[in-house]
């Protein structure tokens, strides 16, 4: 994968152990992590010159780490949503986000919910990463980097026509999210037609 972003966050859910989010992890610019995230990341701490910063209420911090810290305490969204509004301030828009998943299946399903939120309300060029795959949230006529075999999920928000070109089974204008999910890619890359946004999720290679 050949992808750059401006700043990774880093959410305290599972960190991640395959190459593509450690090397996109490894190779950032900046890391924001989300409060206790912070424990996660002390290989990177230890090499000193990293840009890393704390973004929220503080209460996960140790010690010494408070240092790092941009203490946030306003309750009205959670520690991921306030790590995007710095990245946002700082004019960071290309962001990738690691460590979203696992754990707690309510915390899972609303970051995941959330990265369709940034994209739409903020302007955020995002995508998610986890040990499995990646998620990415497009709109209108896109086209996606693939391989003939992969796994390829499909979620509908809001479009009344989604067609596809290059996938195994044909889209459609989902009502359910489990409609969309286990399609297969075809070649080396496939489109999505839709009138309005969607999710993508891909298998690694």
């Amino acid at each position: 994968m050949n992808m750059e972003f401006d700043v990774v966050i880093v959410a305290n859910g599972e960190f991640p152990t395959h190459p593509v989010p450690l090397d996109i992890l490894n190779s950032a610019k900046h890391i924001v992590a989300c409060d206790g995230a912070i424990m996660q990341l002390s290989t990177l701490l230890m090499e000193g010159d990293r840009d890393i910063i704390v973004i929220g209420d503080g209460d996960s911090v140790p010690d010494m780490y408070r240092h790092l810290l941009i203490q946030v305490d306003e309750q009205e969204d959670n520690d991921l949503t306030k790590a995007t509004r710095y990245c946002i301030e700082q004019g960071w828009q290309r962001i990738a986000y690691i460590g979203c998943t696992g754990r707690r299946e309510d915390h899972t399903l609303g970051n995941i919910a959330l990265l369709m939120r940034y994209y739409q309300s903020m302007q955020v060029e995002a995508m998610m990463f986890t040990d499995q795959g990646f998620f990415t949230p497009a709109k209108g006529d896109t086209s996606f980097t693939s391989h003939k075999g992969q796994q390829v999920s499909i979620f509908n928000f809001g479009c009344s026509r989604l067609e596809s070109t290059q996938l195994k089974w044909s889209s459609y204008a989902y009502q359910e999210w489990w409609q969309g999910t286990l399609n297969e890619a075809l070649s080396s890359c496939f489109s999505l037609h839709g009138d309005s946004a969607y999710l993508i999720f891909q298998t690694y290679r």
